[in-house]
């Protein structure tokens, strides 16, 4: 059966409640057995402050080390798998991802100063999202400031501005100690959510809320810059004002989604387009299947990765793993689709 042609199965509503199957099967998993009715209750007395014999230890587990994690991982697959959909849409191209305007490497190069700097969790995170931000500003005026198409001086303008944050990370590693902060920051830079907390969650839901909200909001207008920037002003639209607005949304949920996760590859990729296979190329309905296909995605990646051995493995190497042969089959296919 072609997916493209599926009409009468509610999809969102399915992948909705597998989504949340999926996060209650997550609180089982991790070296502290629980069992359903431990979760759900932890959960649910949690939730009302009601008082119950279960043991302390069980609302430890659930509230304060795997709810951040799976919390985190939803936010991040989500955050990363609609700035991705958005920014294919509005540069009309299906290799683009949420880092092509350098926010992953400036993030890098941010959480990599602080780690060498002996900061806390917390300023890793900050510096993380700032350098973030201050890497898509650098695209964007370095791409101002040179004639041409804005959108080709755009994305060229990312791939400098990425490649000189990325060899500013190298300068890092390069004089950091070999015994300790090498590894913390190599590992950082491969993606992990084994340090999330309660307030690294609390620290991004401010820009993860406006970035949703923006780019839910306007999806409909990202259908008719999709089509090109004639076409779109002759429709009334300020194609300069959306593209900036879009921009900076995608910017705010990546450098926020980075700096609690590490750099994750593929996601942002990949996801949209699975995304497209079930409900096409309409950002209507693209870009809320894209939010709960992430969410899923990368929350299945996390609970893999902290179970198959006994040593953490990180995300951004399993999403490699499964991202890359899932897109050369889509190119082998010559999927079309996607706009």
């Amino acid at each position: 059966m072609n997916l493209k042609n599926i009409k009468t199965i509610p999809i969102m509503t399915i992948m909705s409640i597998l989504l949340v199957v999926l996060f209650v099967m997550s609180f089982l998993i991790g070296r502290y057995p629980l069992s359903p009715s431990e979760v759900i209750i932890a959960l649910f007395t949690g939730v009302f402050h009601i008082k119950t014999n279960l043991a302390p230890a069980v609302y430890a587990v659930v509230w304060d080390i795997r709810m951040p994690r799976i919390a985190a991982a939803m936010i991040v697959g989500a955050a990363l798998s609609i700035s991705g959909a958005s920014f294919q849409g509005i540069f009309r191209n299906p290799l683009v991802s949420p880092d092509i305007l350098g926010v992953s490497a400036g993030a890098g190069f941010g959480a990599a100063l602080a780690i060498l700097m002996d900061s806390s969790s917390l300023l890793i995170q900050i510096m993380g999202f700032s350098l973030g931000l201050v890497a898509v500003s650098l695209t964007y005026f370095l791409s101002k400031s040179f004639r041409g198409n804005a959108t080709l001086m755009m994305v060229l303008g990312g791939m400098a501005i990425g490649a000189l944050f990325s060899a500013l990370t190298s300068c890092i590693k390069y004089v950091a100690d070999p015994y300790s902060k090498l590894p913390e920051i190599v590992f950082w830079l491969m993606g992990s959510l084994s340090k999330v907390n309660s307030q690294s969650v609390f620290m991004i839901i401010i820009p993860i809320l406006i970035g949703f909200i923006v780019l839910l909001t306007v999806r409909w207008r990202i259908n008719v810059l999709s089509m090109g920037d004639e076409e779109a002003r002759s429709l009334g639209v300020d194609t300069e004002k959306l593209r900036i607005l879009v921009i900076l949304s995608c910017t705010l949920l990546t450098a926020a989604a980075v700096s609690v996760s590490g750099i994750i590859g593929w996601v942002g990729l990949v996801i949209p387009h699975i995304a497209r296979i079930f409900v096409g190329p309409d950002h209507k309905k693209l870009l809320p299947f894209s939010i709960i296909l992430g969410a899923f995605f990368l929350l299945s990646v996390d609970d893999i990765c902290r179970t198959v051995t006994a040593v953490e493995i990180p995300l951004g190497i399993v999403t490699a793993i499964i991202g890359a042969p899932f897109f050369i089959y889509l190119l082998k296919r010559g999927y079309e689709g996607w706009t």
